[in-house]
């Protein structure tokens, strides 16, 4: 059938007007970062910038959270091309909040979580004395006693051991590469951690926080913020640190989803299942929606 142009025109016209209209649900979508959106050697998992990217452009919140602390995650949402209002960080105990333009975003630490950390990092290094520890303080700030490559060190200083809690710090980092995360489960499962949030990473890496703050408490805040309703959360993730947002979302009526390759104990808590990170899990959830 061949239209006239005054019928292509209106044609055009109602397909424009279509896509400007926002979804029906806008939803607050969070996504883990590593073994979620990006692979063990940094590389983004197939398709997920684009899927990500529509997302957005459909109207939905698109955010992270993560464990990664601001310096390492701020690139990733440049890479991204995301511009969220808020970012979770930290596991929970940072969010930063978009000031300027979508244009020309740039975040600030909005709300920071902290506690004395000196218990937990003695008892700590009486059972690591080889590990190597990090705090993160509530200004951005991050202290460390030993280098490593594989961590981010802008806006970083080493010092002694003592001096890591002279200050209230947002969360405690250790890494022991002569351990296994089994090691690290039993470890804290032995000492008892009971003051504190603690995740369990997946290569020796304990990351510790305030009481009662994780991810599902950054999220909910955030959630509040932007008004969205609990049932129209979805989140997804692959480690032991996105179990408490899991039950979160679930217990409100939201979704919780989990990359296939996630450990039992994670996969237990998520009320769906996706393809793993190397088979580009999230894209697929983002393109069903």
């Amino acid at each position: 059938m061949t239209l006239s142009a005054d019928e292509a025109a209106e044609v055009v016209e109602e397909i424009a007007t279509d896509a400007a209209e926002p979804p029906r649900e806008r939803l607050l979508i969070a996504l883990d970062v590593d073994g979620t959106i990006l692979l063990e050697d940094e590389t983004y998992s197939p398709g997920v910038v684009d899927a990500i990217a529509d997302a957005q452009r459909a109207g939905h919140e698109v955010m992270l959270a993560t464990g990664r602390s601001w310096e390492s995650t701020g690139r990733i949402i440049e890479r991204l091309a995301i511009t969220p209002e808020y970012v979770v960080c930290s596991n929970g105990a940072v969010i930063l909040k978009r000031t300027g333009s979508t244009d020309s975003p740039v975040y600030d630490r909005f709300h920071t979580e902290q506690f004395d950390a000196t218990e937990v990092l003695t008892l700590l290094r009486d059972h690591l004395p080889t590990a190597r520890y990090m705090v993160e303080l509530p200004s951005g700030r991050r202290l460390f006693t030993h280098h490593m490559d594989d961590w981010n060190l802008a806006n970083a200083d080493r010092v002694s051991f003592e001096e890591l809690s002279a200050d209230p710090v947002s969360r405690v980092v250790v890494v022991s590469e002569q351990d296994t995360d089994e090691d690290f489960v039993e470890l804290v499962a032995r000492i008892g951690l009971n003051k504190v949030s603690y995740a369990v990473g997946w290569s020796a890496w304990l990351d510790i926080a305030p009481q009662g703050v994780d991810k599902a408490t950054g999220l909910e805040l955030v959630r509040g913020w932007l008004g969205i309703e609990p049932q129209n959360v979805v989140v997804i993730g692959d480690g032991r640190n996105d179990i408490g947002m899991f039950r979160w979302a679930r217990a409100h009526g939201g979704r919780a989803i989990a990359m296939g390759q996630g450990p039992e104990e994670v996969l237990s808590e998520a009320s769906e299942l996706t393809a793993s990170v190397t088979e580009g899990g999230v894209t697929a959830v983002l393109k069903a929606l």
